[in-house]
């Protein structure tokens, strides 16, 4: 329970060349609500269509709310400002000299994982082992992972396990729907385009994923050379 107690805040610290610091911390817990939320952030402003909440029951995007802060910090910022980003999370730190693009698309990733969005609630265990700056195959490799993972718990406790991914593929198609609609958001509120390229990234990312899902070529077959051999073989 000790490592359970400290991995609930993944701590992002981005660096300008000029000094100015850039300071957010994503929670793993439940979202505190936003004292003043800006009028892009309402549910009804550009509301993703496939989005099922109501804006009578609720008031506010969860996503875009957990949006707010980076947003109006970084607004003013370019795609490619160069940034010297630090992750601190479950006892490590992770340094990165990126783009402030590359930057925002990992710390989106966390952000939207948790901040609540029925469309991105299954990623969220995966935020509890967030892994900063992922690839396209470290994606695809911990997506399947947790998923497949989280079937065999729901066979474990006598649910209906998913072992076809049906379900997952569904999940992303949504998943890129919020991506989009984040993006409409975010045209309205930055003054430049860095959170909604990193948004994009984060897409690109989703997209790669999805292809994988639906037309899988083999991109993980060499890391599981072994499970691959009949037993007593090689």
């Amino acid at each position: 329970m000790g490592e359970m107690t400290g991995a609930m805040r993944i701590h992002y610290q981005l660096t300008f060349a000029d000094g100015q610091m850039f300071v957010h911390e994503v929670s793993l817990q439940e979202q505190a609500p936003v004292s003043a939320p800006a009028a892009w952030t309402r549910l009804d402003f550009q509301q993703c269509a496939h989005c099922p909440l109501s804006s009578a029951d609720v008031a506010v995007c969860p996503f875009a709310a957990a949006l707010q802060v980076p947003v109006s910090r970084l607004a003013a910022y370019s795609s490619f400002e160069p940034v010297d980003v630090t992750v601190h999370w479950r006892e490590r730190e992770i340094r990165q000299h990126t783009t402030l693009q590359r930057a925002l698309g990992s710390l989106l990733g966390a952000i939207g994982a948790t901040s609540g969005c029925p469309h991105t609630r299954l990623l969220k265990a995966m935020a509890w082992f967030h892994q900063p700056f992922s690839g396209s195959d470290e994606t695809l490799f911990r997506v399947l992972g947790s998923y497949l993972l989280g079937q065999y718990l729901r066979n474990r406790h006598g649910l209906e396990a998913d072992w076809d991914l049906t379900g997952l593929r569904e999940a992303y198609r949504n998943l890129r729907q919020v991506n989009l609609g984040m993006a409409q958001r975010l045209r309205a509120a930055a003054e430049q385009d860095s959170s909604v390229n990193g948004l994009v990234l984060l897409d690109l990312l989703a997209a790669d994923t999805l292809h994988s899902l639906d037309q899988y070529e083999g991109e993980l077959d060499s890391f599981f050379a072994e499970y691959l051999q009949e037993p007593g073989t090689g």
